[in-house]
């Protein structure tokens, strides 16, 4: 992350700041993440509005000891702006904001009360005043035992979509002013006003550009093979009801036959061949508001396809929901895209950075194929087509894994099950 976007104030100038509250809300590469004050103060002045952009490290708001250095500190603010040199007049506490790392499930260790204080969101506040739920009561499954919303949602008996921050790092809040670019807001790009128009770049299509010009640099080949499904459809039709997804069974099989061709899993690097302890199955989601994700199901190789499953439904709400967790979508060792699912019959996948193959998936159809013994028949059938880093892989190593891949699904796809 090298900058970020400010979504929201949730202080306004003047408040009363306390450490640890939530100051504001800031959008990165990958999702919205709170940060938080490391010092208790007022916010005296604003100099990245909602909607603008900062660099890491440059500074976002003043934070004034007390209410009565907060002219001060606004004098102090708009005189560097004017002069652009440093002054030694008044000296308002520096305030450096970090985002705590954050879990959807009560996983964190610590209380949500610091020297007696109750520590909770904003939202969480709001929302306990008005389903009149008792903070003292909850714990909180937020940064450090923080209570966050879903927590009093809980509590009530509501059921909403959870909306705990993901962690990425932090822009820091500094007393010092610095130059900040101020890009006009991203209009909605509906058929009406996108016509006519160009439309800024979200973050997150930011993001998925330098993504993709990194990965011109790197030497890639591609080979195609063509798989029989109906074993797998068969059985997909079986367990569909468990809450089992097709998604699911592709990632659980890919995973399975990493396990016999290592080199496939592996990555290149400066000091030679990244061989990965775990198979990380990375799986390409398109967001609705512009720009790609990729979800990691980790450790795909040894999770039942039930837990794969629930995993991935999870993942999904998630990334739709911009809360994933860096370590849920930044950890893939291998990547599957699939757009089959589009009925897309065949297409070739830009490799990711840091990783050395992705599985371009097909759709299923049904095909007339011939049989050994003469005969013809209808068989489904879908095109799959890897791309590999060929710094490290070659084209022999491929094959031999689409052989495997294939024979896993057309002759054996029940142990996917086990």
């Amino acid at each position: 992350m090298t900058e970020g976007k400010i979504v929201s104030w949730v202080k306004s100038p003047g408040d009363k700041v306390e450490k640890g509250e939530t100051v504001v809300v800031v959008e990165s590469d990958k999702a919205d993440m709170d940060v938080e004050s490391f010092y208790e103060g007022y916010l005296a002045h604003i100099v990245v509005q909602a909607g603008e952009t900062a660099t890491v490290g440059a500074a976002i708001a003043l934070l004034a000891d007390t209410e009565a250095e907060i002219e001060a500190a606004i004098a102090q603010a708009k005189s560097k702006v004017a002069s652009s040199a440093p002054t030694t007049n008044v000296t308002p506490t520096p305030v450096a904001a970090a985002v705590a790392p954050t879990s959807t499930s009560v996983s964190q260790n610590g209380s949500n009360h610091r020297q007696g204080r109750i520590i909770a969101s904003p939202r969480a506040r709001k929302l306990a005043k008005e389903f009149k739920v008792d903070l003292s009561n909850l714990s909180g499954s937020g940064p450090y035992g923080r209570i966050v919303a879903q927590d009093v949602e809980a509590a009530a008996g509501v059921s909403k979509q959870p909306s705990v921050p993901a962690s990425l790092p932090a822009i820091p809040v500094t007393a010092s002013v610095a130059s900040i670019p101020q890009p006009a807001a991203t209009p909605v790009t509906t058929a009406s006003t996108v016509s006519g128009q160009t439309v800024p770049l979200t973050t997150l299509q930011q993001a998925v550009v330098r993504s993709m010009v990194a990965s011109l640099a790197v030497p890639v080949f591609r080979v195609g093979y063509t798989i029989t499904t109906d074993a797998l459809d068969r059985l997909y039709k079986q367990i569909k009801s468990k809450g089992v997804t097709m998604t699911a069974l592709l990632a659980k099989a890919v995973a399975v036959t990493l396990q016999k061709h290592p080199l496939l899993n592996a990555s290149y690097s400066e000091q030679g061949i990244a061989y990965h302890g775990d198979i990380n199955i990375s799986v390409a989601v398109a967001m609705d508001d512009g720009g790609l994700i990729t979800p990691v199901l980790q450790n795909a190789d040894q999770l039942d396809i039930y837990s794969l499953s629930r995993n991935w439904k999870s993942l999904v709400q998630k990334a739709r929901a911009k809360q994933l967790q860096p370590e849920e979508y930044s950890t893939g060792t291998f990547t599957v895209s699939n757009l089959g699912m589009f009925g897309v019959d065949t297409f070739d996948a830009i490799l990711p950075p840091g990783q050395g193959s992705i599985l371009a998936i097909g759709a299923s159809r049904p095909q007339v194929t011939a049989t050994p013994e003469g005969m013809f028949g209808v068989k489904q059938q879908m095109q799959v087509n890897i791309t590999c880093d060929h710094r490290v892989i070659y084209g022999a190593h491929a094959a031999a894994f689409l052989q495997d891949l294939a024979k896993l699904i057309e002759t054996d796809p029940q142990s996917l099950t086990m």
